[in-house]
C-alpha cells in the first residue's frame, strides 16, 4: 500500500474514532471542562479546527502556523452547539484531505515548513497522526468518563481479545491496512 492511501485511512480512522465517541455524549457533555486544567471535547475539537487548517492549507507554500492562526484562542473556555462544533470538525478534515489528494508520492521527500522547521512532506504527516491521534484518545477519554456503564467500546472490549484474536487467526494471511475493518463499519 502506498504512504499516501495508508496516511489517508489511518486519519479516516482516527476521525471515525472521536465521532463515534462524540455521538456517545449529550450537547452539554461535549462543554464539560472536568478540571482547571483539562479542556471539554469542543475546545479540542476547537483546537484541531485551528492546527488542521493551519497546516494543511496552502501547505506546501506557505509555513504550517499561518500568522493569521490564534493558537491560545483554540483553548479559550467556549461552549459550542453541536451543529457548529461538527461543521468545524468536518472543515478541519476536509482541509487535511485535500491537502493528501493534491498530494503525489513523489512529494513526499519535498521539505515543507511548520513554524521555520523543515520537514520532509511525509514527516509533517506522521507528525500529524502522532498529534490527532493523541488528541482522539483524549476525546474518547472524556466520553467515555461521561457515559460510564453506557460504554460500547471503540476498538476490542475488555475481556475480548482471545475471541477477537482467535477470530483473526482462523482467516487467511492477507495483506491489508488495519484500518479497513473498522472504516467497514461505520
Amino acid at each position: 500500500m502506498a504512504f499516501l492511501e495508508s496516511t489517508l485511512q489511518q486519519f479516516q480512522y482516527y476521525k471515525l474514532l472521536a465521532e463515534k465517541a462524540m455521538a456517545k455524549v449529550t450537547d452539554e457533555q461535549l462543554n464539560i471542562k472536568p478540571n482547571a486544567d483539562t479542556n471539554s471535547i469542543a475546545i479540542i475539537v476547537q483546537h484541531l479546527y485551528g492546527n488542521m487548517r493551519s497546516r494543511w492549507t496552502d501547505f506546501k507554500t506557505t509555513d504550517g502556523e499561518k500568522p493569521w492562526r490564534k493558537r491560545d484562542e483554540e483553548f479559550d473556555e467556549i461552549i459550542m452547539a453541536r451543529n457548529v462544533l461538527m461543521q468545524k470538525w468536518e472543515d478541519a478534515w476536509q482541509c487535511l484531505f485535500t491537502a493528501i489528494a493534491n498530494t503525489q508520492e513523489a512529494e513526499l521527500s519535498n521539505i515543507i515548513y511548520i513554524r521555520n522547521e523543515g520537514h520532509t512532506i511525509q514527516d509533517a504527516f506522521l507528525r500529524q497522526i502522532a498529534h490527532y491521534s493523541y488528541h482522539v484518545g483524549q476525546i474518547v477519554f472524556l466520553a467515555k468518563t461521561f457515559s460510564p456503564g453506557d460504554w460500547e467500546s471503540l476498538s476490542i472490549a475488555k475481556g475480548q481479545s482471545e475471541v477477537y484474536n482467535s477470530k483473526k487467526f482462523k482467516e487467511e494471511k492477507s495483506e491489508k491496512h488495519f484500518t479497513k475493518e473498522w472504516l467497514a463499519k461505520k
